[in-house]
């Protein structure tokens, strides 16, 4: 009873002032968009407000068990201002937020109040049956205002309790006890009308769930297709290399058993050739598993991955890395392959002649830009061989996020999000 008061009064006096800030700033920067200034701050303005709306979702799990589920769209935090406006703007939870933060400044505060009313109102009943009463009531001398503004002298009332003596007063404090009885048992509850007014706001509908299951649908079918592919590709690279090798390897040996007494000379030519062919096929077996799982992966992590491939280029490359731990591999798998498919693009198609490549996780993403001097003009999807789309579907299996900058006459610049922790 007393924690939910309190947490009451820590929410309207700690936080309710924040939703009001946020929600005016909101308005503000909405209106300014016309004149270019909100494309600036819109973004950051409605970062706040979902930072605030997260914080809400916590406390009303933390404190209530209510589960206030989020839908927000990623977005590319090192995208230009404007499509990062734009794609707020087209996100039905940047309008749910604000209808939230609206409700918020009056019906939150109301709601917020409800436990500490309910708490610190019997306590002012025990208070004149303890004596209170003789400061805010000296017997028929209290003040008290007729309906027609003429001042008389009256009781000082407690809820339906006119108390004026010590006999009133002590019916205020049992009256209070009453209160405090309906105060343990409905503080909490009152507590939590807060927070499935705040559900009510922020959840999000049917609708948006659909959505989310059809887009979680359709990457996992596309890491599906994705497995399938690969394993064919594999299944081929070994027929046509390593197996191929083998085998010719095999009738090798047959031959040079066959001529070890006839012609020692040709068996020891045959010999040599085995040996390059069996070289050439672990060459090609080696080639096979980096192309499967690097082994600089496996054993030291995303960022000295990146620079091993970075000095594999005939473009000189600069990387910088900033990521404090390790993700999880299936996650460091899909940003190394996606990094490689982009710098083989940019060698192949863009005619740069520098390339930079930027890895730092921060706010719980992994965030990859890799940039180029080249000409420019790529686009997802955008003809054969782009690899683009591709990388896109790669980094949707994990609810990454792809944005493409690329202006015609350069530069290029890809970025790519991927939500994960680092241990």
């Amino acid at each position: 009873m007393a924690l939910a008061a309190v947490r009451g009064l820590v929410l309207a006096l700690a936080v309710w002032p924040w939703t009001v800030v946020v929600y005016c700033l909101a308005l503000v920067s909405l209106a300014l968009i016309p004149v270019g200034v909100g494309l600036v701050t819109t973004p950051w303005v409605m970062a706040a407000a979902r930072a605030l709306a997260d914080n809400r979702r916590e406390l009303a799990q933390r404190w209530c068990g209510i589960h206030i589920p989020s839908a927000y769209r990623p977005l590319p935090a090192t995208a230009n201002p404007v499509r990062r406006t734009h794609a707020l703007l087209r996100d039905t939870a940047t309008w749910r937020d604000l209808r939230w933060l609206m409700a918020d400044t009056v019906a939150g505060l109301v709601t917020v109040l409800l436990p500490v009313v309910l708490v610190v109102y019997p306590l002012e009943g025990l208070a004149l049956a303890a004596g209170l009463w003789r400061v805010v009531s000296d017997g028929s001398d209290g003040p008290y205002w007729y309906a027609d503004g003429s001042d008389g002298h009256g009781p000082y009332w407690y809820a339906f309790v006119p108390v004026h003596d010590q006999a009133t007063a002590i019916g205020a404090g049992a009256l209070a006890v009453l209160l405090l009885v309906v105060a343990d048992r409905f503080a909490v509850s009152a507590l939590g009308v807060h927070f499935r007014m705040t559900r009510a706001l922020l959840a999000p509908g049917q609708a948006e769930l659909a959505e989310r299951v059809k887009v979680l649908t359709d990457t996992r079918r596309d890491a599906v297709d994705t497995s399938a592919a690969e394993l064919r590709r594999i299944e081929r690279d070994l027929h046509d290399g390593a197996q191929a090798r083998l085998v010719a390897m095999g009738m090798d040996l047959g031959t040079i058993e066959m001529l070890l007494d006839k012609d020692p000379e040709k068996a020891r030519q045959l010999l040599a050739q085995t040996r390059q062919s069996s070289a050439e096929a672990l060459a090609e077996l080696r080639d096979l598993v980096r192309g499967i799982h690097p082994p600089v992966l496996a054993e030291r992590g995303l960022g000295d991955a990146v620079r091993a491939l970075a000095l594999r280029l005939p473009v000189p490359t600069e990387v910088a890395v900033d990521v404090s731990g390790r993700a999880e591999a299936p996650v460091e798998s899909a940003a190394y392959f996606a990094v490689s498919e982009i710098l083989t693009n940019a060698v192949k198609h863009s005619g740069a002649d520098r390339i930079w490549a930027d890895l730092h996780h921060a706010e719980g993403r992994l965030r990859i830009s890799v940039t180029d001097n080249g000409r420019g003009g790529a686009v997802i999807g955008a003809g054969s061989g782009s690899g683009l789309a591709g990388v896109e579907r790669r980094l949707g299996t994990f609810d990454g996020v792809l944005a493409v900058s690329s202006p015609a006459g350069g530069p290029t610049m890809v970025t790519m999000e991927i939500p994960c922790a680092l241990s």
